[in-house]
């Protein structure tokens, strides 16, 4: 087992637009302009990112349990996930759960109130 390994915890940065269309996660860097449309795995790190839940229970409790995939790989192509977002500043990650993550769910549609 890699527990060890794997505590990470990630949450989701406030220098990023994102907007659920059509059951597909779209999401755009402020620091870089980048634009990401997301599979439905990585969408559900993405929805699970919330500073307080360790990557390897996401993987184990979300990913694991909706997709028909062993934790092995899902843990490995999570922890590639989040590497990716990470350097592109989507993604927070730290070794101990972040508390004062600067995003929260109201956040995720910015175009909600029209």
């Amino acid at each position: 087992m890699t527990e060890k390994h794997s505590a990470k915890y990630i949450a989701r940065s406030s220098a990023i637009a994102s907007r659920l269309l059509g059951g597909e996660m779209m999401i755009m860097s402020a620091v870089d302009s980048t634009f990401f449309t997301l599979n439905p795995v990585a969408t559900a790190i993405w929805q699970a990112a919330d500073g307080e839940t360790s990557l390897s229970d996401i993987v184990t409790h979300h990913i694991c349990t909706e997709f028909e995939v062993d934790t092995e790989t899902a843990l490995r192509d999570a922890e590639h996930f989040v590497e990716e977002f990470s350097r592109h500043g989507i993604l927070l990650v730290s070794n101990q759960p972040i508390e004062d993550h600067p995003i929260e769910d109201s956040a995720v549609s910015p175009t909600e109130a029209a």
